[in-house]
This record gives C-alpha cells, sequence and structure tokens, in this order.
C-alpha cells in the first residue's frame, strides 16, 4: 500500500513518515501546489492514499491515477476538489471537519469583540493621542456594551453551535438560522430558530458558520447586507465564498452596516488590489481561524486514524459529496 501527500503546510512530515513506516506503509510527501497536473499524476499515479492541502484535485488528476481509492483533504473544506470527477471513479473525498472546532469559535468570537470594542480603531486614536501629547476619542466613539446585544449565528453546527456555547455568560440574545438542524439538536442546545431574515433585521453581530454550497454561496450579497442593521457587524470565519466581496465593500464604504471581520477570502491569498483592504471599518486576518498548536497536531492524527480507517476497511468518518458544491 502507498500514501502520497500533494502538498502539506508542516515544516516536514518526519512524524507520519514514521507512522507509515511503523505500519509497513510506502510513504512519499510533495510540494505540488505550484507545479501542475502533469507532475501531480506522476507522482500520485501509483498511490492508494493520496492526501492533499491545497493542490487542486482535477477531473485530468484524477483520471490519471491507476491505484487511488481514497482521497484525503487536509482542512475542513473541499473547494479544491472536483467532486464529481472523484464521484465518476468512486473514490471518496474524506475530509477533517472537526479538528479546529474550538479554535474557530474563538476567533469568531475574538473578531465580535474587537469590532464592539473598535480596536483597530482605538490604535489609531492611540497614536494620535499620543503625538498630540492629548487624549482625543472622537474618532472612537461611540462603543457599546456587548451585554444586552443581539448576535445572529449562521449556521449552528459543529462551531455554530460552540460560538453560542461560548457566549452564554455573556448576556446577549440569539437569533440563531439553521434550516437542517434537528428537532432533538434544538433540544439539546435549548434553542429556537428563526428565518434568515428575521435574524439579519433583528442582530447586532452576525456570525457565519454554514459550510459552502450552491444554496449558501454568495447568502451574504447586497440584499441581505441591506437588511442588517446600520450599527451591525458582520463576521465571517466560515468560507470566502459566502460572501460577495465586492458587496460588501460597497457596504462598508457607504455605511450600510457599522463593519466586518474577515478571516477567509473568495480568492486566497487575497491580491493586493483586494476591495477590503481599502474598505472602512473592517478587520482582516489571513485565514488563520483554524490554527493553535494543538489543533495543528490534531488534524495530523485524525488523517493518520483516516488511513487506519481505510486499511481496514472501514469508510472515512466524514465523505464530501458533490452535489451540495
Amino acid at each position: 500500500m502507498k500514501v502520497v501527500v500533494t502538498d502539506y503546510i508542516e515544516p516536514d512530515l518526519k512524524w507520519e513518515a514514521a507512522e507509515m513506516a511503523r505500519r509497513g506503509i510506502e510513504f512519499a510527501a510533495h510540494q505540488l501546489k505550484f507545479t501542475g497536473a502533469a507532475r501531480v499524476i506522476e507522482a500520485t499515479r501509483d498511490a492508494d492514499v493520496v492526501v492533499v492541502n491545497m493542490v487542486p484535485v482535477t477531473a485530468e488528476i484524477v483520471s490519471g491515477w491507476e491505484r487511488c481509492r481514497l482521497l484525503i483533504r487536509h482542512g475542513v473544506g473541499y473547494d479544491n476538489v472536483d467532486l464529481a470527477a472523484l464521484e465518476r471513479a468512486r473514490i471518496p473525498c474524506c475530509y477533517i471537519p472537526d479538528y479546529c472546532t474550538e479554535e474557530v469559535a474563538e476567533h469568531a468570537i475574538m473578531l465580535m469583540l474587537a469590532c464592539a470594542r473598535r480596536i483597530e480603531t482605538s490604535r489609531k486614536v492611540l497614536d494620535d493621542s499620543s503625538r498630540r501629547g492629548q487624549w482625543d476619542f472622537a474618532e472612537v466613539i461611540p462603543i457599546w456594551r456587548i451585554a444586552g446585544r443581539t448576535v445572529g449565528i449562521l449556521g449552528c453546527g459543529r462551531i455554530g453551535s460552540r460560538v453560542y456555547q461560548k457566549l452564554q455568560s455573556f448576556g446577549v440574545d440569539f437569533r440563531i438560522v439553521d434550516p437542517y438542524l434537528s428537532q432533538e439538536r434544538k433540544r439539546e442546545l435549548g434553542i429556537e430558530v428563526v428565518d434568515l431574515e428575521t435574524m439579519l433585521r433583528e442582530s447586532d453581530y452576525v456570525t457565519v458558520h454554514t459550510p459552502l454550497t450552491r444554496e449558501t454561496r454568495h447568502i451574504v450579497n447586497r440584499r441581505t447586507l441591506a437588511m442588517m442593521k446600520p450599527t451591525a457587524y458582520l463576521v465571517n470565519t466560515s468560507r470566502g465564498p459566502m460572501v460577495d466581496t465586492e458587496a460588501l465593500a460597497e457596504a462598508l464604504n457607504r455605511g450600510t452596516i457599522a463593519g466586518a471581520a474577515i478571516d477567509v477570502f473568495e480568492r486566497e491569498p487575497p491580491p493586493p488590489d483586494h476591495p477590503l483592504f481599502s474598505a472602512r471599518n473592517v478587520i482582516l486576518t489571513p485565514h488563520l481561524a483554524w490554527y493553535s498548536e494543538d489543533a495543528a497536531w490534531r488534524i495530523r492524527e485524525l488523517i493518520v486514524l483516516e488511513i487506519d480507517r481505510f486499511t481496514a476497511g472501514l469508510p472515512p468518518r466524514y465523505v464530501a459529496k458533490a452535489e451540495a458544491v
């Protein structure tokens, strides 16, 4: 059996190599993100399991595989994978959605608090006041306490529900949108759900936590942004294409909403002329909501777990479906 890694973000994969050697599995790791399809096919042609981070897995590459029976996507999303091509080849796409739940929930709340306390503007006020030799808080006023405000959660699955649970002690109200949440799960969390328009119109903070599907792509757009309060903030730590970038930049610059905090982008990394780089009242982070040392190790362990499941004849824990994207 052979496992091939197309690309990776870790400093090295010595641990994985040792784990595979201990199991008697041939292992090869490459950095093929920018090399093109021919080089990827050459490296993965005889692999039984392919592990991919950001290399685009196209129909051309899938057609070049002679033995592959499992693709493992290193991460939560699978935007770079042609799922339809995999399904035609009867190769399941396993993904790892449960390695960074705590980190993303914490990052979303951090961004929400940074918006509420106007952290970025506060630093400018500090610098300006320091130069003048006297305080001037005019630019940062007003700031409102979070207690008593309403948080809208768009998607109350694995991460959205942790945001809800972690915010319990903040004294906020909630408006939650998730048409796929079971009655049992709603009872377990002690929540009721509302429709999208109600959530947008009544929330002071809207945080996005849905998977990227045909239904949710650009769910935040000119029409939905116009439903939000002019004092409201948008937070997105899910997937970049959930938000129409041009519409958000326009809403920020026109004052349609008070601000936004964004960790994910439609194109990554975003180009230097990205509209949000010059937009008003926006906090941007470089798609790092997933990261902690704990999460970085956990995903490595879970990928090895998936390889062990494969060798034992067990199905992947999570399989991406083409019809959802």
